[in-house]
C-alpha cells in the first residue's frame, strides 16, 4: 500500500469516527450485547504492566483495567473519540494520544502488553500496525485482540463480503477480515486464539513476542 494511498485512507477513518463519535457507544453496545459477546472484558484481562492500547476510541476498556496494570497509553485518530475517552474514570494512570497506530510515537520495546479492541477492521494497513506493536512491545510482552471477522457460515460470510464495500464507505469498517495473520505476518507466536460471538465472528487472539 502505498503512502499516499494511506494517507487518504487514514484521512477517511478520521472523517468517519469523527463523525460517528457522538452515537459510537451506543451502537457498539447494542452490537456487543447482541452479536459479539464480553469478549472486550477478556482482553483487558489479560494485560500486565505499561499496556499500549491502539486504536483506544471513546475509552470503554479504560475502566476495565486494574490489578497487575501500572499505565495505560491509549492512542487514536479521532479527537472526538479521545475526548469521550477522557472523561471515563479509570483505577489507573492513563494518558490519551492523539496518533496514527500504523506508526506508533512510542519508544521501542517500552511495552508488556499491547491492547486492540475492534479496531483491525478500521486500520488501513492493519500489517503495519501489528509490526508497530511488535516494535512497542519488550521481549516476552503479549498482543491481545479483539476483532470481529467473516462467520462461520459460508452463506453468512458471503454475504458480508458482498457488503463489505459498503460498510467500508460508509462506517471504515471491513467485516472479514481475519486477524491472526498479522499477528503471525510480524513475528509473534500465538498463544491463543479462538471464536465466538454469534456465528464464531469474534476472533480472540493472543500473540506474544518471543525473547
Amino acid at each position: 500500500m502505498s503512502g499516499e494511498a494511506t494517507r487518504d485512507e487514514l484521512g477517511h477513518v478520521q472523517r468517519v469516527f469523527d463523525r460517528l463519535a457522538a452515537g459510537y457507544d451506543r451502537q457498539i453496545g447494542w452490537s456487543e450485547r447482541f452479536l459479539m459477546g464480553n469478549a472486550r472484558r477478556w482482553a483487558v484481562e489479560q494485560a500486565r504492566g505499561v499496556v499500549v492500547e491502539i486504536g483506544v476510541g471513546s475509552g470503554l476498556n479504560l475502566p476495565l483495567y486494574g490489578a497487575g496494570v501500572t499505565r495505560v497509553i491509549g492512542v487514536d485518530l479521532s479527537e472526538p473519540m479521545l475526548a469521550l475517552a477522557r472523561s471515563r474514570v479509570a483505577a489507573v494512570p492513563v494518558e490519551l494520544r492523539h496518533g496514527d497506530v500504523q506508526q506508533l510515537d512510542l519508544p521501542e520495546s517500552s511495552a508488556e502488553t499491547v491492547v486492540s479492541t475492534y479496531t483491525f477492521c478500521t486500520i488501513p494497513d492493519p500489517a503495519a500496525a501489528a509490526r508497530a506493536a511488535w516494535r512497542v512491545l519488550r521481549p516476552g510482552g503479549i498482543f491481545v485482540a479483539v476483532e470481529h471477522g467473516p462467520a462461520r457460515s459460508r452463506a453468512v460470510a458471503a454475504v458480508m463480503r458482498w457488503v463489505e464495500p459498503l460498510t467500508v464507505r460508509m462506517a471504515a469498517d471491513y467485516l472479514t477480515r481475519e486477524p491472526v495473520a498479522y499477528f503471525t505476518d510480524a513475528g509473534f507466536a500465538i498463544d491463543y486464539a479462538d471464536r465466538t460471538g454469534r456465528g464464531g465472528v469474534v476472533f480472540r487472539v493472543l500473540g506474544r513476542k518471543p525473547g
